[in-house]
């Protein structure tokens, strides 16, 4: 068995059953800018994402065999300096002169640099239950070689902050070997900040029909377990839990009334679905009541059928309006 060295891939493979479509990866190249993460082949299909463990899931957009070849790497064009010269001394009518690249600027005398953020590596909790070997002994199987500081990418280059190899292609980052040795950590201490919640806001899009409100709460991953969602005749109440600690909590404040006991809601990977059943034929302006002046707003319209409310072409008015009309 060998490993296949496709980007996204990584996959052992016995070359003797290597198929045509064996192998999914990412022809392209990893994109990281101002944080976010993203392939070059598949950007427009795969959104960029923030967090690292999130990039790994990205699944691949094309198919082929696997492969064990060593990736190409194009070499970067460096230009040639220019020199000029400058006079460095005159003494006695004798001058003389230094060839320098131009462009280049006298090194200035080094500032003091900014300190690096302090970073706090976790630490096993012993008291907690684990069914590792050899977690409390000690001993080689709990000895542990690992990156304490996180990963960097700067200019094309890869590496980790807490060491100096840096490497061009991602597969080759993978695989930069640990530069610290410690001990394994099965279950993390909880400490007072990791234990602190942070509350943020989530974004809420809403379309109507003449019977009903639709509104999508963007909340990615939230918990279906502990998060609360309540709905009353004139608001929503929302409790939501997401990852990282952080918490969306909302009250909606209604346009108009409903039913509770014939709407309902439903979890998904990326957000929340508010299924709202009016309990009158009137159009809702926008979701919540406001105290704006929203001028003279007389009706809002949907499209029959699954594409939506915008560019329609069949107008859906409630009762009110279709009488206006």
């Amino acid at each position: 068995m060998v490993r296949c060295t496709h980007k996204g891939c990584g996959q052992e493979f016995d070359p003797e059953n290597n198929g045509p479509e064996s192998c999914t990866y990412h022809p392209g190249a990893p994109i990281f800018h101002e944080g976010s993460k993203s392939w070059s082949c598949c950007s427009d299909v795969n959104k960029p994402v923030l967090d690292f463990d999130d990039f790994m899931k990205i699944p691949g957009c094309a198919k082929g065999q696997h492969t064990d070849e060593a990736p190409k790497v194009a070499p970067k064009p460096q230009p040639a300096p220019q020199a000029s010269l400058t006079m460095t001394s005159s003494q006695a009518g004798t001058e003389t002169y230094s060839s320098t690249p131009s462009g280049t600027q006298t090194p200035k005398a080094p500032t003091e640099a900014a300190p690096a953020p302090k970073v706090v590596e976790e630490e096993d909790d012993l008291s907690a239950p684990s069914d590792e070997l050899h977690r409390k002994e000690g001993g080689a199987a709990a000895e542990c070689t690992y990156h304490p500081k996180p990963p960097i990418f700067h200019e094309g280059s890869k590496g980790y902050l807490c060491c100096k190899r840096r490497v061009l292609e991602f597969d080759e980052f993978l695989k930069i070997g640990g530069c610290t040795k410690g001990r394994h950590v099965f279950v993390p201490k909880k400490s007072a900040e990791s234990e602190e919640e942070q509350f943020t806001q989530c974004r809420i899009d809403h379309y109507q029909t003449p019977t009903e409100v639709h509104a999508s709460v963007f909340a990615k991953q939230a918990d279906a377990n502990t998060s609360t969602v309540k709905i009353e005749e004139n608001e929503v109440f929302l409790d939501l839990y997401l990852p990282g600690k952080k918490r969306f909590r909302k009250t909606l404040s209604l346009w108009g009334p409903v039913k509770p006991e014939e709407s309902s809601y439903k979890f998904f990977g990326t957000k929340l679905e508010l299924k709202l059943r009016k309990a009158d034929t009137r159009s809702w302006t926008l979701l919540e009541k406001t105290d704006r002046d929203l001028g003279n707003i007389n009706f809002t319209f949907g499209v029959g059928g699954r594409t939506g409310t915008i560019g329609a072409k069949e107008l859906i008015l409630d009762d009110v309006n279709r009488a206006r009309v």
